[in-house]
């Protein structure tokens, strides 16, 4: 009975222990798949960043053109408020061009326009 017991716990490790004669070889396969895989998304990462490197030095000159049309369009056209050039002491002109008013205009419409350029440029508006 001895013998018999321990050819059956033999037979019991030998199955537990038996490898498949394909299983090293798919190991094998898995590792080459995950290799070509790491090397494809490095080579993809790669790719991304000298597309994006060539996109920023080809974006260097376009900005500047893109400023340079913008200075080209006159902001004084599509603004109704007087910018600048202001003189060392105010004459009546320049106020009324800041308010939006006529030179001639009377007490009341300067101090309707003074109200609406305070509120529109008042830090606690809103």
């Amino acid at each position: 009975m001895e013998g018999a017991a321990a050819s059956a716990e033999g037979l019991r490790y030998a199955e537990y222990a038996r490898v498949p004669t394909g299983a090293g070889k798919g190991q094998a396969e898995l590792d080459r798949g995950l290799a070509r895989t790491m090397i494809a998304v490095g080579l993809g990462v790669a790719t991304v960043a000298f597309a994006g490197r060539y996109a920023f030095h080809l974006w260097k000159p376009l900005e500047q053109a893109i400023t340079e049309t913008a200075k080209r369009i006159s902001t004084y056209s599509l603004s109704s408020y007087y910018k600048g050039g202001f003189e060392q002491k105010m004459s009546r002109r320049e106020a009324s061009l800041i308010l939006g008013v006529s030179p001639s205009a009377g007490k009341a419409k300067i101090r309707t326009a003074h109200r609406r350029i305070m509120i529109l440029n008042h830090p606690d508006k809103g």
